[in-house]
């Protein structure tokens, strides 16, 4: 088995979903009482987020590529960035390391090429849904993404930010996101990318308006076919 190394941390909601999930995994695939090779150094969230505020996405690159570079030296054999809106800086930090690195929008990519899906709604941060690297990164595979309009943008960031990272999970919010992911259906989108780590939290992909596309579950189980050995 071979060692996942994880950027955790962002926030530590979501870390701990990856971290119960890829062990959950190896355990399903191999039997017993068998867990995952994993090393997690998970960063204080404060920080990041002020450098998202800030719109300092070099320092931010750095910040995470330096991680990845210690995950590297204490034995990982491949890394992840358990954050979608952190892949904005995904190309700085594989710079830094020599192993893989395992990015989410690809392995969701693969997801919806498997299933047949081309108009995905993303519900992420407002980074993601407006910085274009998801959208620019989806498109050479294919896909046309939606986005929510303006002022839904800003309600779902809130839910992320104020909420789910702060552990947070209110009946009244997922009433919002459903109403969110219905306007999206009228408008010919054909699924919906939980396009943020914590929105697994408070919507269930198996339960949505359309079909969902858990990018922690897909993240999480690349991770365990890379370690697996596929």
């Amino acid at each position: 088995m071979r060692t996942i190394g994880l950027i955790g941390g962002m926030s530590f909601e979501s870390s701990a979903v990856y971290y119960r999930l890829i062990n959950e995994m190896v355990r399903e695939r191999c039997g017993g009482l068998s867990s995952a090779e994993l090393l997690m150094h998970s960063v204080n969230f404060e920080d990041i987020v002020a450098l998202q505020k800030a719109g300092d996405w070099p320092s931010a690159g750095v910040r995470l590529g330096d991680v990845a570079l210690r995950l590297q030296n204490a034995g990982a054999d491949c890394v992840l960035i358990g954050s979608n809106t952190m892949h904005l800086v995904a190309d700085d930090v594989s710079s830094r390391v020599d192993i893989p690195l395992l990015h989410i929008i690809d392995e969701t990519a693969k997801a919806l090429d498997a299933a047949h899906r081309r108009r995905p709604l993303l519900l992420a941060t407002r980074y993601t849904m407006e910085h274009g690297f998801y959208t620019e990164r989806m498109k050479r595979r294919g896909m046309e993404m939606l986005v929510p309009d303006a002022a839904d943008r800003i309600v779902v960031h809130d839910i992320i930010f104020n909420e789910l990272c702060a552990g947070k999970i209110l009946d009244s919010s997922r009433r919002t996101l459903h109403a969110i992911i219905e306007k999206a259906r009228d408008n010919g989108a054909d699924s919906i990318i939980l396009g943020c780590t914590e929105i697994c939290l408070i919507l269930d992909p198996d339960h949505l308006p359309l079909q969902g596309f858990d990018t922690t579950k897909i993240h999480a189980r690349a991770a365990v076919d890379f370690a697996l050995g596929g």
